[in-house]
């Protein structure tokens, strides 16, 4: 069964990269008037070509400034696109802006680049959230853990989210994914079929002197993956 599994996960990283290049840049150039949808539909293509499929529980809060959600893998973001149509901006780090497919993605999608190497990164970031906010009106996405992991406990979660949702007292919204890496696993390369599930959480209007948000929000997080595991046999 494993080198069925090593073949899905080829197929999958094939997909995502074929669908990237020939429609959804293509399509982001020609038609930037609708760049939402477009990347809803092909990310909705996408993980049904790769046999994923999706599940929610609780809604999306489409007046949040701010989501943040655990990491395993790109499906984490093909799912989430898939799933809602709210002209989301995600946060890279810059390196992936230099990528050749990938890069002119994020560029074209206006998303959000990070230099985690450079002091003003954090300034920086801290204007492009607001601008999301004030001009563009579109809610950012962002992992506050940092990178990507295959352990079930979340990684320490970086103080930058923190510090910009209490800086410009955002509306943030958590988000717990399960379920990603089964579907596509870049740790160990493996691929299958499967269900990807978003647990959507109250949102949080936080204030600059908030000084228990960011562990409470951790910690409600960490109890949902728990719960997932041990209820449900969903690892995240």
């Amino acid at each position: 069964m494993k080198i069925f599994a090593k073949i899905r996960f080829y197929w999958g990283a094939f997909i995502i990269s074929f669908n990237t290049a020939v429609f959804m840049i293509p399509a982001l150039m020609l038609f930037g008037k609708y760049k939402s949808t477009i990347v809803h539909h092909i990310n909705r293509l996408t993980l049904f070509m790769m046999g994923g499929k999706l599940a929610q529980t609780g809604e999306m809060d489409s007046t949040a400034d701010m989501y943040v959600m655990n990491h395993q893998g790109i499906v984490d973001i093909i799912g989430l696109e898939a799933l809602q149509n709210n002209h989301v901006r995600w946060v890279a780090k810059k390196e992936l802006f230099d990528a050749l497919w990938f890069g002119n993605l994020l560029r074209h999608g206006e998303m959000i680049s990070l230099d985690r190497g450079n002091k003003a990164g954090l300034r920086k970031l801290i204007s492009d959230v607001e601008a999301s906010r004030d001009q563009y009106h579109r809610p950012v996405a962002i992992f506050p853990e940092g990178t990507r992991t295959d352990k079930q406990p979340l990684l320490s979660f970086k103080q930058g989210t923190n510090l910009i949702a209490k800086k410009l007292e955002l509306r943030v919204q958590p988000i717990v994914i399960t379920g990603s890496k089964w579907v596509l696993n870049e740790h160990i390369r493996t691929g299958h079929s499967g269900t990807v599930n978003y647990t959507f959480l109250p949102s949080i209007d936080v204030k600059s002197d908030d000084k228990t948000w960011f562990d409470t929000v951790k910690n409600d997080m960490q109890k949902v993956i728990d719960d997932e595991l041990h209820n449900h046999n969903r690892s995240r």
